[in-house]
Order: structure tokens, then sequence, then C-alpha cells
């Protein structure tokens, strides 16, 4: 199941509270700015700081 619109619109960046866009396979959330990527598992974006992982 893809993410809606909606949830993108709204959620952000919990480190530097900037904009997010999701990847190419759907796999993850990506902050530009921080250079990083938040995991999607199970249809759940993990919007940890600790658990991200660097571009």
């Amino acid at each position: 199941m893809a993410m809606s619109e909606e949830l993108l619109e709204i959620l952000r960046c919990p480190k530097c509270k900037g904009q997010i866009n999701i990847n190419s396979d759907q796999s993850g959330l990506v902050c530009e700015q921080c250079r990083l990527v938040y995991e999607i598992r199970d249809d759940i974006p993990i919007m940890l700081i600790e658990e991200a992982k660097e571009l």
C-alpha cells in the first residue's frame, strides 16, 4: 500500500522539521536537507532520528 499524498504533506523531518519526500522505490522517506532516509516498514514510516540512515 502506497503512502497517501495527504500524509506526505503533513510529515516533516524530525531532525530539521523540513519537507520529506518518498524515494523512488517507496521504501523510505528522504530528507534532502539532513541527507537522511527514514525507512518504511509494513506501511509505517519509522520517523526516529536514531533509526535513520544516511544517503
